[in-house]
């Protein structure tokens, strides 16, 4: 059942008792039953803790192992898994269960229009895993994605794109990896089929970024202002800043299923298309405007927002304006 939101104060405030540094992720998505292993490397920061307290909402536990042993230790209370007895550090294998088909709250992992998506901020990846869905745990993330290929010919997520490969039954899979330490709520995944604009842009030592804008079916005409956006807001991180991009591909999706405005997952920029795609038959002065001021805003969280992030939950609207 998903929990009532609750206030949380600045001065209510802990430092987290353990913390994740690393988190392998491997989604088997299923309209009805996606199944998520999550492996995590998790190290004690608090002397006197004995028990992991991590974050869920509306999972189903499949498994719980700790380095590699089935773990019986543990309780799920009330929108928390409590393990006891715990290492100092140690790997935690997690696996669920979702239906993100019929994940009305749109949080987590959900299904809309025909395609995957997450939503994970400011506290939705705890609908995905259990997890210390907090943003003062940062992790490196390396996310497998499998899926029906025909279906989902696509499969995205944060990070640069490490492998790729078929299955049987007509289902591939693809592997990417984020460097970059980050809180959960930037994590993202999308999975559908789509128009795909490309460029690269150069940075200015030297490296080619790969640039890709994925629509809906039939947009690929309104997203040629969005990727000129893009590029003049990389150079203009870099000229007035000295912000060069850190990853080898951006990333941006814009489709019209998004239930929000806009987010700045790391590398994988998730927009309702409202706001990134026009043309010059429909869209006026100020809707160019407008559009290349939030692709500006999104990418500029590569670095303040994304790279230097926040504390506490309560702080995320400072990074908003």
């Amino acid at each position: 059942m998903s929990q009532q939101p609750t206030a949380k104060y600045r001065d209510d405030y802990r430092a987290p008792d353990f913390t994740i540094t690393d988190i392998n992720l491997e989604f088997d998505l299923d309209p009805n039953k996606t199944q998520v292993t999550a492996v995590s490397q998790v190290k004690r920061l608090n002397e006197q803790a004995t028990e992991l307290v991590l974050d869920g909402d509306d999972l189903t536990l499949l498994r719980l192992d700790i380095n590699g042993d089935a773990w019986t230790a543990y309780s799920e209370e009330a929108g928390k898994l409590i393990i006891r007895d715990v290492p100092a550090a140690f790997t935690l294998t997690i696996q669920t269960q979702l239906d993100p088909e019929n994940n009305s709250a749109l949080e987590g992992l959900y299904i809309s229009g025909g395609a995957y998506c997450t939503q994970c901020e400011a506290e939705g990846f705890r609908r995905i895993t259990y997890y210390l869905d907090r943003p003062d745990v940062l992790a490196r993330f390396t996310t497998k994605v499998i899926a029906d290929k025909e279906m989902y010919p696509y499969l995205l997520s944060n990070g640069n794109k490490m492998a790729a490969g078929d299955l049987d039954n007509g289902r591939h899979w693809v592997e990417w990896h984020d460097p970059h330490a980050k809180p959960s709520y930037l994590f993202a995944l999308v999975g559908g089929d789509f128009d795909v604009l490309r460029d690269t842009f150069e940075t200015r030592s030297g490296r080619n970024v790969a640039l890709e804008i994925f629509v809906d079916k039939g947009n690929l005409d309104r997203a040629d202002h969005a990727m000129v956006s893009l590029k003049n807001a990389m150079k203009w991180d870099e000229e007035r800043f000295d912000l060069e991009y850190d990853l080898d591909i951006y990333m941006i999706v814009a489709v019209d299923f998004f239930n929000m405005g806009a987010m700045e997952n790391k590398g994988l920029n998730i927009f309702n298309s409202k706001y990134v795609l026009a043309n010059a038959e429909t869209a006026t002065d100020t809707d160019y405007l407008g559009i290349e001021a939030v692709i500006g805003h999104e990418y500029f969280h590569n670095w303040t927002g994304n790279r230097v992030t926040c504390e506490i939950g309560s702080n995320l609207a400072l990074k908003r304006a």
